[in-house]
């Protein structure tokens, strides 16, 4: 098993939360391997592309996760780990919240200021 991927454990507890394989056309990527494959990417902050080969092509995760975002598997999966967390009084509210980082472009991004937009050429 290597650093970032699930254990058998981890993946049972998800694995009924998943949507079933596709039926029309050719089966689906194994989900676990996707999932491995995102949680390296989201772990390293490495862009999409660089996903290894492992884990199978970068736009399929990519797709998957897209996918899953839309069809509520992630707010399932999410409900899922949380709940029994919660009962047991595991979570601690206080420290929960979800990152909203913004990140300011330099000087050379911004708009032009109006002393610029306004001046001449003669």
């Amino acid at each position: 098993m290597r650093r970032h991927e699930l254990t058998d454990e981890q993946f049972a507890i998800l694995e009924s939360y998943l949507p079933p394989s596709g039926t029309v056309g050719h089966p689906w990527e194994d989900h676990r391997r996707i999932l491995n494959g995102l949680f390296w990417k989201l772990h390293t902050g490495a862009q999409w592309r660089d996903i290894p080969e492992r884990y199978r092509p970068w736009s399929t995760i990519y797709d998957r996760y897209r996918r899953w975002c839309q069809d509520g598997s992630w707010d399932r999966m999410l409900t899922a780990l949380q709940v029994p967390l919660d009962a047991n009084g595991q979570i601690d509210w206080d420290h929960w919240w979800i990152d909203s980082t913004n990140i300011r472009a330099t000087r050379a991004g911004q708009a032009p200021g109006k002393r610029a937009a306004c001046k001449r050429t003669s």
